[in-house]
């Protein structure tokens, strides 16, 4: 029966999960220690440049860009504090004593399971209260070059938004004016997905029946002519609020306030596909702690006296820096929309899960 049980003995558990944990969190701290001195070295003097700024603004940046580092670099801290926590017990033939006790391999990663599911719900909490806010108050003050962050004046810059078959963009909405304004405005008239003509105006602004276009003008796509149209009434069926919701960063938003805003521009017949990659992104991410033991295993098994234990160790962090770089590939690609938001996020984790059990299973079950 002990072979059944996921955790055969709770001594052994608690002694394999703490000495995992202690580890990442050391490692974490000596990375970002030293990610962030680094880090620190190349903005300070941008930041001290501005004048009025002093070693207060230093510190604040400091406590603003910590946990981004946190966020990046904890799945990497657990990576190598699996490798370095399996080697190590490998090393010492604690493994080997384990396994002659009849627990299988499963049962041996089971306490560094547990623990990095535990850090994953600590890295989503984090990120989730702490991390979004940094990133938002970070990204205002960086658009000023580190100077003091002004009101929002109202202006939202190039917006797109799509009625039925034709795609409309502002250069420019002015929000604080009632109705709102738009400037610089370009329809692009389509017919079955097919451009047939441009509708250009210098400005337009919302009356009864649609959206009054001063010196409007259309190019016909077939012929290359422009016809003058002075001022019209179109987009008779867009409402104000498809200009009007503000631009959305994924990373400065929590997971169902992202949620919310998706929905609101998916209405609005804004592109979101990108955004929904960054929302299953914010539980993928963390959960990629629970991947590190399944892909650093590697190092835990074998002989350490046969001289392979360096090579099992590099195998390991070979196999989860690949992660790493897929994940960041995957994201790419959804950006691009090569990729859907689903397979963006989630398609890395569940191939190397994959890859990792089946090494797992092939090798020591």
């Amino acid at each position: 029966m002990q072979t059944l049980r996921f955790f055969p003995s709770r001594t052994m558990a608690i002694y394999v999960g703490r000495t995992f944990l202690v580890r990442t969190l050391a490692i974490l701290f000596a990375l970002v220690l030293v990610l962030q001195t680094l880090d620190l070295l190349g903005e300070s003097g941008k930041i001290l440049a501005v004048a009025g700024n002093s070693d207060n603004d230093v510190w604040r940046y400091v406590g603003m860009r910590m946990p981004q580092i946190i966020e990046t670099f904890l799945p990497f801290s657990v990576l190598l504090a699996t490798i370095l926590t399996l080697a190590t017990l490998n090393q010492n033939s604690e493994v080997i004593a384990m396994k002659a006790a009849g627990m299988s391999a499963h049962q041996v990663l089971a306490p560094l399971f547990l623990t990095a599911f535990l850090v994953a719900g600590v890295s989503f909490a984090f990120n989730e209260r702490i991390v979004t806010r940094s990133t938002a108050a970070l990204n205002a003050w960086q658009k000023v070059e580190y100077a003091k962050v002004p009101k929002d004046s109202g202006v939202r810059a190039n917006i797109w938004v799509r009625a039925g078959d034709d795609l409309i963009n502002a250069g420019s909405v002015e929000t604080s004016s009632s109705p709102i304004v738009l400037r610089d405005v370009t329809i692009y008239e389509r017919t079955g997905g097919v451009l047939s003509s441009m509708l250009k105006a210098d400005s337009a602004k919302q009356v009864a029946g649609g959206w009054e276009m001063t010196n409007a003008r259309r190019f016909l796509r077939r012929s290359g002519t422009l016809e003058p149209l002075g001022t019209i009434v179109a987009m008779k069926n867009v409402r104000a609020d498809q200009f009007t919701l503000a631009q959305v960063d994924g990373d400065e938003l929590p997971f169902n306030r992202l949620k919310t805003a998706i929905d609101e521009l998916d209405a609005a017949g804004r592109p979101v596909d990108s955004l929904r990659g960054v929302l299953w992104h914010k539980i993928s991410g963390p959960l990629s702690s629970i991947l590190m033991p399944l892909l650093g295993a590697v190092a835990a098994f074998g002989l350490a006296r046969s001289g392979k234990l360096f090579v099992r160790a590099i195998i390991g962090m070979v196999l989860g820096f690949a992660y790493f770089v897929a994940d960041n590939f995957a994201l790419a690609m959804g950006d691009l929309g090569a990729y859907t938001p689903f397979l963006a996020a989630w398609g890395p984790f569940i191939l190397f899960a994959l890859i990792g059990e089946m090494i797992l299973i092939r090798t020591e079950e």
